[in-house]
């Protein structure tokens, strides 16, 4: 009977293992997306085909070490890390305008840069923003009831985003953004002051894409990408032609047309254009249907925690990771302007799928947590 019991208490404690495996399958897939979509490019700036997926490589380890440490860490503990880890994102935001530090690309700083090695702050301050979050509101969860008490989540989600923009970069922005007003709406805020916080944010879009001539251009040729095929809307056309050529089976894995320098960032923000090339619509909807299941079983482990702070955490955790895959999958279809942003877990930068790969760590440590409660409850 105790060796039962012994057997009993492993397995309660093993946690949500399909989220654990369409989790590190999306980031092993990821690395092969990666090859696929990187190798010429690599070859020709760099001479070596396999530059990129060395580094992805590196990344994939890196954040599967960093999931294993987030799993197994007591998540308990976090609570009381949501301040520094604001503070930790807001500092590091700030290092990217100091000269020297900051690392400029395409007209955007964005990195921080020491040496060779490269950091991406905003992929780390969407992290500490829903920290910071879940500890104050699981702190006094009677904070949300009034406006007053949710003005400290506003100013930190705006500080945070107020720092994107200025670097700039509006499709991060617009994310953590939604991740703010998601996980206030998750907090059970009321509707009025739900509504007050959504109907000037919507209201502001405009004013942020008037402010900036390149947003406007960017508008305009998502509204009529052929009206300027070799500038502004040569990016989107070279993405639906990606698309279009897949068809519903694709052309074979490894065999895309539009990664040989046709389709600019083939690697990163529109990767998915080449994974639609070469696996179609299939192996999109295969794609995305693993992407929406890691979505469902976090949120269902958000849904049965015991206590508020595990919920608020995981709630914004996995709501980050929805809203960034849905975002990029809409910019590449050409159903919003196009922005850069990765998609999470598949897209080369190491930065993201480290952090990604350590946010879905928490993730399944409360789903370990969880199982480990029932455990003791069903065999008391």
């Amino acid at each position: 009977m105790k060796t039962l019991t012994n057997k009993a208490r492993a397995k309660g404690g093993a946690g949500d293992l399909f989220f654990l495996f369409a989790v590190l399958g999306l980031a092993a897939y990821g690395v092969v997306c990666v090859y696929s979509a990187s190798s010429y490019n690599a070859e020709v700036q760099y001479g070596d085909a396999l530059y990129f997926v060395k580094k992805q490589i590196v990344g994939f380890v890196l954040g599967a070490g960093a999931f294993v440490g987030m799993g197994f860490l007591p998540y308990a503990k976090l609570q009381k890390c949501g301040l520094p880890a604001l503070l930790i994102s807001l500092l590091l935001l700030a290092l990217v305008f100091i000269p020297g530090v900051g690392k400029s690309n395409y007209g955007a700083t964005r990195w921080i840069g020491f040496g060779a090695f490269t950091i991406q702050p905003s992929e780390i301050a969407k992290y500490g923003f829903v920290m910071f979050t879940a500890g104050y509101f699981a702190k006094n969860p009677a904070r949300m009831r009034t406006f007053r008490g949710i003005l400290p989540v506003l100013g930190a989600g705006l500080s945070i985003c107020v720092l994107i923009m200025l670097e700039p970069n509006m499709s991060v922005t617009m994310c953590v953004g939604a991740v703010m007003i998601g996980m206030i709406f998750l907090a059970g805020v009321n509707f009025k002051s739900l509504a007050a916080i959504c109907l000037p944010a919507l209201a502001l879009v405009p004013v942020l894409i008037l402010a900036e001539p390149y947003r406007l251009q960017r508008l305009s040729a998502f509204v009529n990408p052929w009206a300027s095929p070799k500038e502004e809307g040569y990016q989107l056309i070279q993405s639906l032609y990606a698309l279009g050529n897949g068809n519903f089976f694709g052309v074979g894995l490894f065999r895309s047309r539009q990664k040989y320098r046709f389709l600019p960032f083939s690697e990163s923000d529109f990767i998915l254009s080449v994974i639609a090339e070469e696996t179609g619509f299939l192996g999109v909807l295969i794609l995305f249907s693993v992407i929406a299941f890691v979505v469902y079983r976090g949120f269902r482990i958000a849904f049965s925690c015991d206590n508020f702070f595990g919920y608020m955490l995981v709630s914004g955790i996995v709501l980050s990771f929805a809203v960034q895959s849905a975002l990029n999958a809409l910019v590449v279809s050409g159903s919003i302007p196009p922005t850069g942003l990765p998609l999470p877990l598949i897209s080369a930068g190491n930065t993201s799928l480290v952090v990604t790969m350590a946010g879905m760590g928490i993730v399944y440590g409360v789903s370990r947590h969880n199982e480990r409660r029932k455990f003791i409850r069903y065999n008391k």
